[in-house]
């Protein structure tokens, strides 16, 4: 097996010191950086995603397979800066104002990272206002905001009307426990996803 799939392989079972040591492993060889990237870390985590979403693997395989990611990345990206390689976009996220949950956006993060994106976390009860500012101040192509209650969704249109009054580009995605379609297309948000795995498909499809 050749050494990107090995890295595929170990960051599937979360082995996250194995994925750094092979990451080192794949440079010190000459491959590189992108495919390292391309067919060793987001290859894998595409497949945690795609068993994710078909109820194969749960929540704690996921976060442990993210987190050997992160550890693979913190040896890999000075070596994509330098090859200039870039991420697809950047996502600006936030928990809508009122609402303290964190767990399911945590989760869309590290699906984001996994499908190639930047991600700007900018944490849990976050004001319109500070999307608007995090949006510009990163130059996001995507904003993800989450809600975990019925009583703070609604504030989820405020953020999707300070956005357009801003003049911003990118486009506003929404999730989370009570969000349906329905909701999405009321307040007019340029898309809504179930769950993480679909979140980071959907990004995807804005970017493009």
């Amino acid at each position: 097996m050749s050494v990107i799939n090995q890295i595929s392989e170990n960051l599937m079972k979360g082995k996250a010191k194995d994925v750094a040591a092979l990451v080192d492993q794949a440079l010190k060889a000459g491959e590189k950086p992108a495919d390292i990237l391309n067919k060793g870390l987001l290859a894998g985590m595409s497949i945690i995603g795609d068993k994710f979403k078909k109820n194969e693997v749960y929540v704690p395989e996921v976060l442990i397979a993210a987190r050997a990611m992160k550890e693979g990345m913190k040896i890999l990206q000075p070596k994509l800066a330098a090859a200039g390689v870039k991420p697809i976009g950047t996502a600006v996220i936030g928990t809508v104002k009122g609402d303290l949950h964190d767990i399911g956006k945590n989760l869309v993060g590290m699906m984001l990272e996994g499908a190639g994106i930047k991600v700007v976390d900018l944490g849990i009860d976050v004001a319109p206002e500070k999307f608007v500012e995090g949006a510009k101040a990163n130059n996001a192509t995507v904003i993800g905001v989450s809600a975990l209650l019925t009583t703070t969704m609604t504030n989820m249109k405020a953020v999707v009307d300070a956005t357009k009054a801003a003049g911003i580009k990118a486009k506003v995605m929404i999730g989370g426990a009570p969000v349906t379609q329905a909701f999405c297309d009321e307040i007019k948000a340029a898309g809504y996803a179930p769950d993480a795995a679909s979140a980071a498909d959907l990004a995807k499809k804005l970017l493009k």
